[in-house]
């Protein structure tokens, strides 16, 4: 009786300290937030964080015990046979539900960092600037609009970007590994990505499908500028484009 008004006690902590830890899931999450902007990247970053020391506490914890133990019930002699303790109903109940209830919290606790983190990523914001992406074997094409067409992804600095993209001929993915992201582009379908670039950045995007012959050559820079080197970059490629001859109707 004592040992289940012990565990009847300890429940309701249990409880309201699993409630508290996934409100502190969402709350590190605001912390990392700029401009009201909550960024995927911040959010995988913490999410791989706490994945990473959940596993080594768990796997220190295991480490230190296993040893303990194998140290403390070491066989004497070679004859030597362990004899287990005699436990009761409310001791082998006990043994067998409080590791469960402590595994399930800290599952459920990775699993509501894991769809908070998946909201987060497919909720892209109002104000974005949208690019559409082309993926063809074996390069990315970027359309910023009004004619502007490269071969590289130049974005301005404190903007949230949406990717709108398809692939011409056979599946590819675009990987952003700096941003900690990573999208198929599918014939004939439409996917989307998005990204908060916070502050200016040289990396590239590269593709991480196997398409083909020249699949590993197929990458693009990707840069994060400040706003008015981006509007100069923009209106600068929009007057060459201008500048074009135009192709015949006929």
């Amino acid at each position: 009786m004592r040992l289940r008004k012990g565990l009847e006690s300890r429940i309701p902590i249990g409880i309201a300290t699993f409630v508290a830890s996934l409100c502190g899931a969402g709350a590190s999450f605001a912390q990392g937030a700029k401009h009201g902007i909550i960024s995927p990247t911040i959010a995988w970053n913490e999410t791989w964080h706490d994945v990473l020391v959940d596993l080594f506490v768990i796997g220190g914890i295991f480490g230190v015990v296993a040893i303990y133990l194998l140290i403390k019930y070491r066989a004497k002699s070679p004859d030597a046979v362990g004899d287990g303790p005699k436990l009761n109903f409310d001791k082998a109940l006990a043994w067998a539900l409080v590791p469960a209830a402590l595994f399930m919290a800290d599952d459920f606790l990775l699993s509501a960092k894991g769809w908070s983190l998946w909201n987060i990523q497919r909720t892209v914001p109002k104000d974005a600037l949208e690019v559409n992406v082309k993926a063809s074997q074996w390069a990315f094409e970027f359309d910023y609009g009004n004619g502007v067409v490269d071969g590289d992804l130049i974005v301005p600095v404190g903007k949230p970007i949406v990717l709108r993209m398809t692939a011409t001929d056979v599946i590819h993915s675009f990987g952003l590994s700096e941003y900690r992201l990573k999208e198929d582009l599918l014939p004939g379908r439409i996917t989307h990505m998005w990204f908060y670039p916070d502050k200016p950045l040289s990396t590239h995007v590269t593709c991480t499908e196997f398409c083909g012959d020249a699949h590993a050559q197929m990458n693009s820079a990707v840069k994060a500028v400040p706003q008015a080197e981006y509007d100069a970059w923009l209106k600068s490629k929009a007057k060459k484009t201008s500048s074009l001859p135009q192709k015949s109707s006929l």
